[in-house]
């Protein structure tokens, strides 16, 4: 693969749900390739909030950072990566801004699906402050909604966000947090869910969440 061009860059329809035949193990390494790289542009955004060195290093720096960015816009898509998937089930969201593989704002939540919900925990740095030392919280309630999502889904249906209600108890500090959620109940199409970060010193946010299926999917009573 190093030697041509992804054959996403190919692919119709781009921006939506697209049939991609790339086969599973080369979707697996591309991807292993996109995380390095958004591993290492992720750490650039916390350097560049971080940084105290001097006006002319900045503009050294920016001025190689042109240069790089103009080596990746060599071969862009079109629009958004949207989501592409295989005839072997094999699907990949690398633009998501919350997991995507090649999206450096994603923090990205790494979501584990268990028995009785999904859990998730990540580290939100200094890229993700809104008050001094916090999370900002269009950020948490963009994580949670992701996460509930994901709860409501199943990962055997499709689910969109109906409501998403959050209840700030106190500020979430940056750091280390837990990010959990459950199906609280069922109602023909529409699927209530529960959410909470937490830190160390117990829940910081609750949500609840109403989550729809698209008219004309099954439905759990039918």
């Amino acid at each position: 693969m190093t030697s041509r061009q992804f054959p996403e860059a190919a692919a119709v329809g781009v921006g939506g749900f697209v049939r991609d035949e790339t086969p599973t193990d080369e979707v697996n390494q591309r991807e292993a390739v996109l995380e390095s790289l958004t591993g290492t542009v992720r750490e650039l955004i916390d350097a560049t909030i971080r940084t105290t060195v001097d006006d002319d290093e900045v503009h050294r720096v920016r001025d190689d950072l042109d240069a790089l960015v103009a080596r990746l816009r060599t071969g862009q898509l079109p629009g958004p990566a949207g989501i592409r998937y295989n005839s072997e089930l094999r699907s990949w969201n690398w633009g998501n801004a919350v997991m995507g593989a090649a999206n450096a704002i994603a923090p990205p939540l790494n979501v584990v699906h268990g028995p009785s919900g999904c859990h998730a925990d990540v580290v939100l740095g200094a890229a993700y402050e809104g008050p001094p030392g916090l999370v900002h919280g269009g950020v948490s309630a963009m994580l949670l909604d992701h996460i509930m999502g994901e709860t409501a889904s199943g990962m055997r249906r499709t689910t969109f966000t109906g409501t998403l209600t959050t209840r700030y108890r106190r500020g979430t500090p940056l750091g280390p947090l837990r990010f959990e959620a459950h199906i609280a109940g069922e109602e023909r199409r529409k699927v209530f869910v529960a959410g909470t970060i937490s830190d160390a010193d117990g829940v910081t946010v609750e949500a609840d969440g109403i989550f729809i299926q698209p008219a004309g999917t099954p439905t759990a009573d039918g």
